[in-house]
């Protein structure tokens, strides 16, 4: 029987080594666009996911809190400096600009016709979309998305904190890249 070796967590330098073995593995652009997300809290959160998942540009649109709100920079920690952001106005406007860059727009909501997240066409230059705390995404944003994806749930709760299913919908994107 072998002798079990030593577990330790990783050393900042062996994480950075790390991060560029997981970059270089990485081709595909991510973007996100979040609507009318007003908690400065949520936006933080989102905000490092994004910095983590490699979020090249987010949209902010509706009457979603900006990143210069002093609660979202607490939250985020510093994050809000590494992903490129703007207001793009209304949810037209956000899925116009990131179509304009490349990117195929999805949402992450439960409609009649969305397709479970495991299952979305989430291959290429993907453009996440979520919408409000207490509503969504709004008829705009989804009459103007590509495609529509939801978080299987099985417990007896019906949604997801806005920030934890953008962070789900993000490793999601990036693992089925990884996969291959």
């Amino acid at each position: 029987m072998t002798e079990p070796t030593e577990r330790r967590q990783l050393r900042p330098t062996d994480v950075k080594r790390l991060n560029r073995t997981w970059r270089r593995g990485t081709q595909a652009r991510l973007a996100l666009i979040v609507e009318s997300v007003t908690q400065p809290f949520n936006i933080g959160s989102i905000v490092r996911s994004a910095a983590v998942f490699g979020v090249e540009h987010l949209w902010l649109a509706g009457n979603a809190t900006p990143l210069t709100h002093p609660n979202v920079q607490k939250t985020a920690l510093g994050t809000e400096r590494l992903v490129p952001w703007d207001h793009a106005g209304t949810p037209a406007e956000a899925v116009a600009a990131a179509r304009k860059a490349g990117f195929k727009v999805i949402a992450i909501e439960l409609t009649t016709d969305a397709l479970p997240l495991h299952d979305a066409p989430l291959g290429g230059d993907i453009c996440l979309a979520v919408g409000g705390e207490d509503h969504g995404c709004s008829p705009a944003l989804l009459a103007a998305s590509d495609a529509v994806a939801y978080i299987p749930q099985i417990g007896r709760v019906g949604s997801l904190n806005v920030a934890v299913a953008t962070a789900i919908a993000l490793a999601e994107t990036r693992r089925r890249e990884w996969a291959g």
